[in-house]
């Protein structure tokens, strides 16, 4: 397909528009090509720049259209405002994905969109793209399509059999900010498709399981039974915290049921493929409205717990559209740290076992921009430490800073087989110039330190990590004398 100079503009338009939503993420998914069709997707390979294998690769990142009816004062889309404006036909992302695909730009298509005259209208767009490329071209690759708020329930299930992933914005953490910036907007209409695609997701599992011979029919049933509701929704779906600002599912009502017909009509259909494999995520922006840290962290645990989302992500608000009601961002930029540290925190919850409670409270609600979430646990929490590596458990080892999920399973495994040491935990990937302010092996530090908040916060920020100017001036300290050093902690023996 060679580029006319109208859908050169279209692309570069669109392209541009599309630049605000981050989440891209790796691919979730593996399928392998098959005969009659072009391309396949790999677990491991589909992000914005690099694989895990650390090949560059890149998605077609596009919307649909950037013509919006809402009015939301953060969006660059937004109605009022004077933007160029272009939509692409479904035909036209089909063949642009497959163009593109053929030149060896792209191994895949992330597909978002403005609300283009209705949320119906937008979804049946996207949905025709995706079928256009999955049938009338066979491509295979990998797609990621944005659920629309809104948008018929048939239209949203058509279109997560077909994609890979799929993700719903929920724009801002609470309900009340949504309110004020974006108010032709709601959390029920947010979270409704969220429900939806996560209980088609359990179905898909549960037939595909039935299909295998590895469930009974009587569990089928049970589950047909529940309907696409669930009991999940019935028990209010609150976050554990007595703010009811932070409410999930605020105003949320129970989805349908459906009959024992309907509810596998589509999956017969897709017998061979199952309902967005991928998982579905979300993203939520960082600094529009006035939410602390530890608002965010609670909603976010809220929906990986509620709603088994595999992502959330978070964007550092940009305000392009200079309303008087947004902060300014024009002189110090987006609070890109504070994203940064957000997304540190979010991996503690999901890989490290820690609980939104313990890394903020509501006396400390935001996070330490000077130290990483984790090192800022364990220096509020020194009762703890040291910890002794050769008996402490998995839960204990993740908790240590400069100590991964991966060097946690090799010391487990490590010391099995005989005793451990300091240059053996380097070998496992253990970073030694963070932990060993918190570790002991065989009874012994690494060298002589004292187990003070001060002194260790000292020490971490002289790891020269990159940050703003400015940052580091935040404290002060005492200067250290000769004394100090034959303080050791008195823990130190195990």
């Amino acid at each position: 397909m060679a580029l006319s100079q109208e859908i050169f503009e279209k692309l570069r338009i669109l392209t541009d528009a599309a630049k605000y939503d981050v989440a891209c993420t790796s691919s979730g998914s593996s399928r392998r090509g098959a005969e009659g069709m072009m391309g396949n997707t790999v677990a491991a390979g589909i992000c914005h720049c690099f694989s895990a294998d650390g090949r560059c690769i890149s998605l077609l990142k596009i919307l649909q259209t950037n013509e919006c009816v809402f009015d939301c004062r953060y969006c660059i889309n937004r109605c009022s405002n004077d933007v160029p404006r272009a939509s692409f036909t479904p035909e036209e992302i089909a063949e642009l994905t497959v163009s593109f695909y053929r030149r060896n730009y792209i191994e895949g298509l992330f597909l978002s969109s403005g609300i283009n005259k209705n949320p119906d209208y937008t979804m049946e767009q996207i949905y025709q793209a995706v079928y256009l490329l999955r049938t009338k071209h066979r491509f295979n690759g990998y797609i990621h399509v944005k659920a629309i708020p809104g948008a018929d329930s048939l239209l949203i299930e058509k279109t997560g059999w077909l994609a890979d992933r799929m993700s719903v914005n929920l724009e801002l953490p609470t309900a009340e900010g949504l309110r004020a910036l974006a108010p032709q907007k709601n959390r029920r209409k947010i979270l409704t498709p969220m429900r939806q695609i996560q209980m088609g997701r359990r179905e898909s599992q549960l037939m595909g399981g039935y299909r295998r011979g590895r469930i009974s029919e009587e569990p089928r049933k049970r589950f047909a039974g529940d309907g696409a509701g669930g009991s999940l929704l019935d028990s209010g779906g609150s976050l554990p915290v007595p703010d009811s600002r932070l409410l999930v599912s605020d105003g949320m009502a129970k989805l349908p049921a459906l009959s024992e017909n309907s509810l596998y009509s589509l999956q017969e259909s897709h017998s061979e493929s199952s309902f967005v494999p991928a998982g579905q995520s979300t993203q939520m922006i960082v600094g529009a409205s006035g939410e602390s840290d530890y608002e965010i962290l609670h909603v976010a645990e809220a929906l990986y717990q509620q709603f088994e989302l595999k992502r959330v992500f978070y964007s550092a608000f940009v305000n392009t559209t200079r309303d008087s009601m947004l902060p300014d961002t024009a002189g110090s930029g987006p609070p890109l740290l504070r994203e940064h540290r957000l997304y540190q925190a979010d991996f503690l919850m999901r890989y490290y076992q820690f609980r939104a409670e313990e890394i903020l409270t509501p006396e400390h609600p935001d996070l330490d921009v000077q130290v990483d979430p984790k090192c800022s646990w364990a220096l509020n929490h020194l009762e703890n430490f040291p910890v002794e590596v050769q008996t402490a458990d998995y839960h204990t080892l993740l908790r240590i800073p400069g100590v991964g999920v991966k060097s946690a399973r090799r010391i487990l495994a490590a010391r099995k087989m005989g005793s451990l040491d300091y240059s053996s935990l380097k070998k496992f990937g253990v970073v030694l110039k963070r932990a060993m302010y918190f570790i002991t092996c065989n009874g012994k530090m690494m060298m002589p330190v004292r187990l003070n908040k001060n002194f260790i916060l000292a020490n971490l920020l002289g790891l020269n990590e990159k940050l703003p100017p400015g940052v580091r001036g935040g404290r002060t300290y005492r200067q250290m004398t000769l004394f100090d050093t034959g303080q050791i902690a008195g823990r130190e023996g195990g």
